[in-house]
């Protein structure tokens, strides 16, 4: 297996910046997910590491080898791409047997691990058809077997699943990473599905406009995030964010003011998740605009004084409609407070409802 760092790289095409200054370590055996909107560097990234992509400025060490100038071919690296890329006119097994070939491979060891990398997978029954008579899945899994066979000390996996059905992608992340546990192999990921990412990953590195954004496990970027974009991205449905500005100890938006102790005075964005926005009995007055049954809980959209604001509450069934006047409440350590001309959260910047923190007063 392999420590991967990659220090201070750049990659340009044309003079136009796909990867800017990127520091990044990952460590030996762990799963990492690179997340990212399109046009992020996230699979630039991938191919640098792959070796199919030279920095342009930087440096990448495997095991603290510099291996910038080292063929692709040599880097045995495993990689798993979004379109399965298998060669048509081959069975599967001449399809995981290929790697091998090009590494001469002698022919009974090479059936071996063929063969072990197919049941792996779960396609040892499928060795003698050929793509084409194959599902998505099925090729998806051939593909996995190809990089396996390999031995990699590094598995790149660029949107294995995007193709696939939303119940069969599901298997897939699990069994994938049920196998990368199992052999702990230095995985990346690259994807721009945050449930994907959250659900496999030991570490999340999620970027935007060639850079990293922030770096750490599900859990900080969720709770802790390093700034608004961060904030915006992890979670569905979208975080609320609510423009406003702080003076003596208070967060106020239009005639809304609420208590926030410790902050300095400018301007500021507020956020609130929908799942932390909670209906009371008293509190912040709103109507319901829209109501989404999600299966296992409810989406409301609803006009109050901060602006629109979505809202999830668990259950099957509604238990408001359009129209509806409600009341809602949250707490404080439950709020993000970002700055509004860095965008970077303010650490520790809780806002504190009014109605609650008037009867934790009385």
């Amino acid at each position: 297996m392999a420590r991967i760092e990659l220090t201070g790289v750049d990659k340009s095409f044309d003079g136009v910046a796909a990867v800017k200054e990127l520091n990044l370590t990952i460590e030996d055996g762990s799963f990492t997910a690179i997340l990212g909107p399109s046009g992020c560097g996230k699979t630039t990234t991938l191919l640098m590491l792959a070796g199919i992509y030279i920095p342009t400025r930087g440096e990448i060490r495997f095991d603290g080898q510099v291996v910038n100038e080292v063929e692709a071919r040599d880097r045995n690296v495993g990689v798993v791409f979004q379109s399965y890329a298998l060669y048509p006119h081959m069975t599967v097994r001449e399809n995981i047997l290929f790697p091998l070939r090009m590494k001469r491979v002698g022919a009974e060891q090479a059936r071996e691990r063929a063969e072990q990398a197919a049941r792996m997978v779960h396609v040892e029954s499928l060795l003698e058809r050929k793509p084409g008579q194959l599902s998505g899945g099925q090729q998806q899994r051939v593909a996995l077997a190809r990089a396996l066979v390999k031995e990699p000390q590094l598995l790149l996996l660029d949107e294995p699943l995007s193709n696939l059905d939303a119940a069969l992608r599901l298997t897939l992340r699990g069994e994938i990473k049920a196998l990368q546990r199992s052999l702990a192999i230095t995985t990346i990921l690259v994807t721009h599905d945050q449930i994907e990412a959250m659900t496999v990953a030991d570490r999340i590195v999620c970027m935007s406009d060639g850079r990293v954004q922030q770096s750490g496990t599900h859990e900080d970027l969720y709770r802790r995030p390093a700034n608004r974009f961060v904030a915006g991205f992890i979670g569905a449905p979208s975080i609320n964010f609510v423009e406003g500005f702080v003076a003596g100890g208070r967060f106020r938006n239009g005639n809304v003011e609420l208590p926030c102790p410790d902050v300095p005075e400018g301007g500021y964005v507020l956020g609130l998740r929908p799942e932390f926005i909670r209906f009371a009995a008293a509190g912040l007055p709103a109507s319901i605009v829209e109501v989404e049954s999600m299966g296992r809980e409810t989406l409301y959209l609803a006009e109050s004084p901060l602006g629109t604001l979505s809202v999830i509450e668990p259950g099957m069934h509604p238990r408001h409609r359009p129209g509806d006047a409600v009341a809602l409440t949250f707490d404080g350590p439950d709020t993000l407070l970002f700055d509004k001309t860095g965008s970077l959260r303010v650490d520790g910047g809780h806002v504190w409802p009014r109605w609650e923190a008037d009867q934790r007063d009385q």
